[in-house]
């Protein structure tokens, strides 16, 4: 890659962990994630504007990246509502590229090589440490990893959607109707929710949730256009170092006790992660 693009990776990271920092103070989280869903479909609309329909190979792309998406963000909601931003965050996105370098060995049938089975590992065992750093989980906490983890799962389905689909049709014309696909129904949800107390909730939730829409659909473009690249592995494992960039947003920002275990683990799956993306 070059180093124009993993630039553009590391500061796409950094927005990301950014934006769900903010999806994780918002008091009423649903609809935080509704006006997420709001910016996306704003956003998407003026790309769309811009760069009209994608050719008809980049369609069944975009509408599983769009189904994807909205499952993705209403898990993400969950798992902030069940646990800590701290917690939950590394898992979700950790999660991610050892499951992607599984499947790739075990569905799609390609070699591993050394170094990436040495990133499996080094994630699995910092995910581990991870979950275990508070102690053993209880009952309680099961729903919380659980739904973290299943939001990894996830991540690595849309990452390789998105990876084919940049390839089927222009940037914009690609991001703008997965977007504008995507947002509708997180607002459909939050309304359905809320009902008549949904314009006082917008009201108390409008500056975190329009930001943190507006910083999450530019952090994906960014990525997106990165993938335009072809180095869809390394891409997608670089955009991890949000890992490391959420555990300091959670303590510094949001009152939340990193601790010394919990640190080392988020750095340990940072480590396989990279150790993933080096070259055979």
């Amino acid at each position: 890659m070059s180093l124009s693009i993993v630039a553009a990776v590391l500061f796409s990271a950094l927005l990301h962990a950014v934006w769900n920092s903010l999806a994780h103070k918002v008091d009423d989280r649903l609809v935080g994630f509704a006006l997420i869903g709001l910016m996306d479909a704003i956003g998407g609309g003026v790309m769309v504007a811009l760069a009209g329909l994608p050719p008809a190979g980049a369609w069944p792309f975009i509408i599983a990246s769009a189904l994807l998406h909205v499952v993705y963000n209403l898990l993400l909601l969950a798992s902030y509502q069940l646990g800590e931003f701290s917690q939950m965050y590394p898992l979700a996105r950790g999660t991610s590229p050892w499951v992607v370098a599984l499947v790739s060995v075990t569905v799609l049938g390609r070699d591993l090589p050394v170094t990436e089975l040495l990133g499996v590992l080094t994630v699995s065992a910092g995910l581990i440490w991870l979950v275990l750093a508070g102690g053993v989980p209880g009952r309680k906490e099961f729903p919380a990893v659980g739904t973290a983890v299943l939001t990894g799962l996830v991540i690595a389905a849309y990452t390789v959607v998105d990876g084919g689909g940049v390839m089927e049709a222009p940037l914009f014309a690609y991001a703008g109707w997965m977007f504008l696909l995507q947002g509708p129904p997180l607002l459909v949800v939050a309304a359905i929710r809320r009902g008549r107390a949904l314009p006082g909730a917008v009201r108390a939730s409008a500056l975190e949730g329009l930001s943190g829409g507006a910083i999450s659909l530019a952090a994906y473009t960014i990525v997106l256009w990165a993938q335009t690249s072809g180095a869809l592995a390394p891409i997608a494992a670089l955009r991890e170092t949000s890992i490391v960039f959420g555990a300091l947003i959670g303590a510094v920002f949001l009152g939340e006790r990193l601790g010394m275990r919990r640190a080392v683990a988020a750095g340990v799956v940072l480590a396989g992660v990279l150790l993933i993306s080096l070259p055979p």
